[in-house]
Protein backbone atom coordinates (compact mmCIF):
# COMPACT_ATOMS: atom_id res chain seq x y z
CA UNK A 1 0.00 0.00 0.00
CA UNK A 2 1.46 3.53 -0.86
CA UNK A 3 1.69 6.36 1.39
CA UNK A 4 -1.39 8.40 -0.61
CA UNK A 5 -3.42 5.27 -0.16
CA UNK A 6 -2.99 5.53 3.19
CA UNK A 7 -3.39 8.64 3.77
CA UNK A 8 -6.96 8.50 2.20
CA UNK A 9 -7.98 5.90 4.22
CA UNK A 10 -6.97 7.83 7.31
CA UNK A 11 -8.78 10.94 6.33
CA UNK A 12 -11.58 8.81 5.84
CA UNK A 13 -11.50 7.03 9.25
CA UNK A 14 -11.47 10.61 10.20
CA UNK A 15 -14.56 11.76 8.87
CA UNK A 16 -16.33 8.48 9.87
CA UNK A 17 -15.24 9.14 13.60
CA UNK A 18 -15.94 12.72 13.62
CA UNK A 19 -19.37 12.27 11.83
CA UNK A 20 -20.16 9.11 14.80
CA UNK A 21 -19.46 12.11 17.44
CA UNK A 22 -21.80 14.43 15.89
CA UNK A 23 -24.33 12.12 15.91
CA UNK A 24 -23.61 11.44 19.87
CA UNK A 25 -23.18 14.77 20.85
CA UNK A 26 -26.58 15.76 19.08
CA UNK A 27 -28.37 12.64 21.14
CA UNK A 28 -30.60 13.01 23.90
CA UNK A 29 -30.13 10.41 26.18
CA UNK A 30 -32.63 10.57 29.84
CA UNK A 31 -31.69 9.33 33.02
CA UNK A 32 -34.17 8.44 35.75
CA UNK A 33 -34.22 7.37 39.20
CA UNK A 34 -37.50 7.01 41.85
CA UNK A 35 -37.87 11.08 42.14
CA UNK A 36 -36.03 12.70 39.35
CA UNK A 37 -35.62 12.58 35.41
CA UNK A 38 -33.71 14.40 33.32
CA UNK A 39 -32.78 14.54 29.80
CA UNK A 40 -29.05 15.15 28.84
CA UNK A 41 -27.38 15.91 25.43
CA UNK A 42 -24.14 13.04 24.10
CA UNK A 43 -22.31 16.40 25.37
CA UNK A 44 -22.99 15.75 28.63
CA UNK A 45 -25.33 18.73 28.86
CA UNK A 46 -28.38 18.69 31.06
CA UNK A 47 -31.36 19.96 28.82
CA UNK A 48 -34.15 19.24 31.44
CA UNK A 49 -34.76 18.39 35.01
CA UNK A 50 -37.93 16.76 36.68
CA UNK A 51 -38.90 16.45 39.96
CA UNK A 52 -42.01 14.58 40.89
CA UNK A 53 -44.09 17.20 42.96
CA UNK A 54 -44.84 16.28 46.39
CA UNK A 55 -41.56 13.97 47.24
CA UNK A 56 -40.15 16.89 49.52
CA UNK A 57 -42.21 16.65 52.74
CA UNK A 58 -39.36 17.49 55.34
CA UNK A 59 -35.67 18.19 55.50
CA UNK A 60 -34.64 14.66 55.95
CA UNK A 61 -35.73 14.30 51.73
CA UNK A 62 -33.55 17.36 50.70
CA UNK A 63 -30.76 14.36 51.61
CA UNK A 64 -32.79 11.60 49.82
CA UNK A 65 -33.78 14.04 46.64
CA UNK A 66 -30.04 15.16 46.19
CA UNK A 67 -29.39 10.91 46.30
CA UNK A 68 -32.06 10.91 43.45
CA UNK A 69 -30.40 13.44 41.16
CA UNK A 70 -27.24 11.68 41.18
CA UNK A 71 -28.86 8.49 40.48
CA UNK A 72 -30.42 9.73 37.86
CA UNK A 73 -27.00 12.26 36.02
CA UNK A 74 -25.35 8.98 36.76
CA UNK A 75 -28.10 7.06 34.58
CA UNK A 76 -28.00 9.08 31.74
CA UNK A 77 -24.31 9.29 31.69
CA UNK A 78 -24.03 5.48 31.99
CA UNK A 79 -26.37 5.50 28.66
CA UNK A 80 -24.20 7.91 27.08
CA UNK A 81 -21.39 5.98 27.44
CA UNK A 82 -22.94 2.96 25.94
CA UNK A 83 -23.64 4.75 22.93
CA UNK A 84 -20.10 6.01 22.61
CA UNK A 85 -19.25 2.34 23.36
CA UNK A 86 -21.63 1.25 20.72
CA UNK A 87 -20.81 3.52 17.78
CA UNK A 88 -17.15 3.80 18.24
CA UNK A 89 -16.56 0.25 19.43
CA UNK A 90 -15.56 -0.13 15.62
CA UNK A 91 -12.54 2.28 15.66
CA UNK A 92 -10.72 0.39 18.43
CA UNK A 93 -10.20 1.16 21.97
CA UNK A 94 -7.08 2.50 20.66
CA UNK A 95 -8.49 5.80 20.23
CA UNK A 96 -9.66 6.99 23.37
CA UNK A 97 -8.82 10.29 23.85
CA UNK A 98 -8.54 11.45 20.15
CA UNK A 99 -12.14 11.77 19.95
Amino acid sequence: MNMQNLMAQAQKLQKEIQQKQKEIDESIFEGNSEWVSLTMTGKREIKSLNIKKGVIKDEDDFEMLEDMIKLAVNDALKKIEAEITKKMGAYGSGLNGMI
